[in-house]
């Protein structure tokens, strides 16, 4: 089995773990296999995570880091499930990636994900665009 490939099954694992630590390492882990289904299956599980709120904050962090249009899409439909908690906890995910300087390629995504076919994509996305005041996503 390829590195990256048992990368991918070690993380999916630990994302069912009853410790909020090693939740935390998967959705980090798996962020950058935003664009597998099983990964985005488990990286939603964790944006929304009941339990505790440092695994929402992080994962959500981890994807904006990768900014790719499948990781700004979990995010995005993240947003659109979330109670006002994890809400909050998502926008500060965010906004611990983006940092003083921004990510480009976050703003790029929002930008095709305006677009989304999916009503709670585009609204969350729009939600993401919002918290940055348009100026960085």
């Amino acid at each position: 089995m390829p590195e990256r490939m048992r990368g991918l099954e070690g993380a999916l694992a630990e994302a069912l773990s009853p410790s909020w630590r090693q939740r935390v390492r998967a959705g980090r882990g798996l962020a950058a296999f935003a664009d597998v289904p099983e990964a985005a299956e488990a990286l939603l599980g964790l944006l929304l995570d009941v339990e505790d709120t440092a695994v929402t904050r992080q994962t959500a962090e981890a994807l904006a880091r990768v900014g790719s249009v499948a990781a700004i899409r979990l995010i995005a439909l993240a947003v659109a499930g979330a109670d006002a908690n994890q809400a909050d906890w998502l926008q500060t995910g965010v906004y611990d990636a983006l940092g003083p300087d921004g990510v480009p390629d976050v703003a790029a995504a929002c930008g095709k994900l305006a677009r989304d076919p999916e009503e709670v994509v585009r609204r969350g996305a729009a939600d993401i665009s919002a918290w940055t005041d348009g100026t960085r996503c």
